[in-house]
């Protein structure tokens, strides 16, 4: 990965000078009036309360907030990550860890005021960034709690932690205000992604939406130990060969970049609806998992994270234990 050795301010800061910070707000939240944020562009008029496919209308529903130590080391850092979880999701993961929140909606409403709010607590905790988890549907709701933040004094980094079926031209007007995408690339196959996502065009939305997350940041540039910038892929070993590796790595290979850092999951447990599918019922195998490393090798991409085996089953702890370094 890269280093820097001098502490840079968030690209926010500079956009939020130059009042483009603001005239994005309003932008992405007129948006709303005919939603068109996600690749489902669903037209629901959310301003007026009117629910979507990801169930959310006007305000942000949040499920939880704190410092998160056990993402990727990077993203961690020796004080945690400042994560914010979002209720409700534009896609339907049969296998959702998180589906209490995201598929059942659990959590509170909260205003642009108090999501600032948010944000400022977990500046004064001392974490490294702003996590942003299941951002995709409520963009105009953070960035408009962003301007607030920002006159309050928040500059921590950006972290967009999505499940990648994000709109393409949402992610362009993100540019100068993202330092830091941390997206799946979940599956290579768009009948699987239907079939365990309801995402039938996730692939080709997916590779856009990563490639320009790249062309914005570029590789992971960090400072001290901790991300300020770039882009991190997670990729989520699913059992069955369903998460389609070959063709993810292949092409993160031959159309991104070899040094994009990849960080490599194992932590696949059937839950939900996950417990009755044939192909989805058990946990990978050791030889699952490996198969994956030697792609990694297959492909030359020697930079990111592996994970150890482990057993944390619980929804709120089990993303990013155990991380190693590939290379």
């Amino acid at each position: 990965m890269k280093k820097k050795t001098v502490n840079i301010y968030p690209s926010y800061i500079g956009a939020h000078r130059a009042g483009r910070l603001r005239a994005l707000s309003e932008r992405l939240v007129r948006a709303l009036a005919s939603c068109d944020l996600c690749p489902r562009r669903c037209g629901a008029d959310r301003l007026r309360g009117e629910k979507g496919f990801c169930a959310t209308g006007r305000l942000a529903k949040v499920y939880t907030c704190r410092a998160h130590r056990g993402e990727e080391p990077v993203i961690s850092g020796d004080r945690g990550s400042g994560t914010v979880f979002f209720s409700c999701c534009n896609m339907r993961c049969v296998y959702c860890q998180n589906y209490r929140f995201s598929w059942h909606g659990e959590g509170i409403e909260v205003t642009a005021e108090a999501l600032a709010e948010i944000f400022m607590k977990m500046q004064a905790a001392g974490c490294h960034n702003l996590n942003l988890v299941t951002p995709t549907h409520v963009v105009p709701q953070i960035v408009e709690a962003l301007v607030i933040a920002v006159e309050k004094g928040f500059v921590l980094p950006l972290v967009y932690n999505t499940g990648g079926y994000d709109s393409p031209e949402v992610i362009r007007m993100l540019e100068g205000v993202v330092d830091i995408y941390l997206p799946d690339m979940r599956y290579g196959d768009n009948e699987r992604a239907q079939a365990f996502s309801t995402a039938p065009d996730y692939v080709e939305v997916n590779r856009a939406v990563v490639s320009e997350m790249f062309r914005q940041v570029g590789e992971l540039l960090v400072d001290d130990g901790v991300a300020v910038q770039g882009l991190i892929i997670r990729h989520l070993v699913l059992p069955s060969s369903v998460s389609g590796t070959d063709a993810v790595f292949r092409y993160i290979a031959q159309s991104l970049s070899k040094d994009v850092h990849i960080s490599l999951m194992r932590q696949y447990t059937p839950v939900f609806n996950a417990v009755e599918d044939q192909l989805l019922s058990r946990k990978i195998t050791q030889a699952e998992y490996d198969e994956a490393m030697r792609l990694l090798a297959c492909y030359g991409l020697e930079k990111g994270w592996v994970q150890d085996e482990q057993s944390d089953t619980d929804a709120e702890q089990y993303l990013g234990a155990n991380f190693d370094g590939i290379g």
